[in-house]
């Protein structure tokens, strides 16, 4: 995971609700790796406690700066810290295989499927629900018009992602590469840089959609595109990660209660009482 001070509270519901669904045999052969450009040695100190108290055999903390290339294009609710998500390293996961996991989802299954079919040269990810391909969508603005070959190529969300510790440093240098060739083309900051990486290397393994879905209740509150946008019924309810996208995260006050956000608030307010309990809250 990658966390700044203001998301402590939805990356521990999020690992908690990671630690739900797996066994606790399986927690205790998982090794919880976090990268942070902000958050405090207190908070890095709940954070840890959280952990091992969740039954995770390991946890490690890293502070790390964005690379100097970062493009934010879009800062409406996203930090820098976004960037962070490319810094890990074989040494620091000291593991075979990273399955990177964003701060405001929640999980609702075992994580490591995807893994089963992953080869050595791939990096998994979920197909974005709202920018589902190249030139068909807001993302990579331009890009169609220059590649017309990359037309209806999928566009993948970075929420998600699974790769095996030997394709870190292509991803790293690769999206490094596409900031600082490819700025023009960047409109959801990192993810179009990921993007665009992953449309020149062919590294892409597209990975269930259920792995990765969008709850999209919130935004049904306020119109009605998404049903023009999704490629899916909205009333589908197989996720195995809700991922709450948008401005409106389900932790904050004014975010409409649907069915997931409620789902979400249980799981904060156990999150809560696990903390009030080990005296950290």
């Amino acid at each position: 995971m990658c966390v700044d001070d203001g998301y402590l509270l939805p990356a521990l519901v999020t690992l908690g609700s990671v630690a739900d669904h797996l066994p606790v045999a399986d927690r205790r052969e998982c090794a919880v790796r976090v990268l942070t450009d902000g958050l405090s040695p207190g908070r890095a100190a709940v954070m840890a406690a959280f952990a091992r108290r969740c039954g995770f055999g390991s946890f490690d903390l890293r502070r790390q700066a964005p690379p100097a290339e970062s493009v934010m294009a879009d800062t409406a609710y996203i930090s820098i810290t976004t960037y962070l998500r490319f810094g890990f390293t074989p040494g620091f996961l000291d593991r075979p295989f990273l399955i990177y996991v964003d701060a405001d989802v929640l999980v609702r299954g075992d994580l490591s499927t995807p893994l089963d079919e992953l080869s050595s040269d791939r990096i998994g990810a979920v197909q974005d629900e709202f920018n589902p391909a190249v030139g068909q969508c807001p993302a990579l603005p331009g890009v169609a018009d220059r590649w017309p070959h990359l037309t209806g190529r999928p566009y993948f969300n970075a929420g998600m992602l699974w790769a095996p510790t030997g394709m870190l440093a292509p991803m790293r240098a690769g999206v490094q590469r596409a900031l600082v060739g490819g700025r023009k083309y960047i409109k959801h900051n990192d993810q179009c840089a990921l993007n665009l990486w992953l449309l020149s290397s062919g590294a892409a393994h597209p990975v269930g959609p259920a792995f990765n879905r969008f709850e999209v209740d919130r935004f049904l509150e306020r119109g009605d595109w998404v049903r023009r946008v999704l490629r899916r019924p909205v009333t589908r309810r197989d996720a195995r990660v809700v991922h709450f996208v948008g401005a409106q995260k389900p932790w904050m006050r004014s975010c409409p209660r649907t069915e997931d956000v409620r789902d979400y608030r249980l799981q904060m307010h156990r999150t809560l009482r696990h903390l009030g309990r080990a005296g950290t809250r």
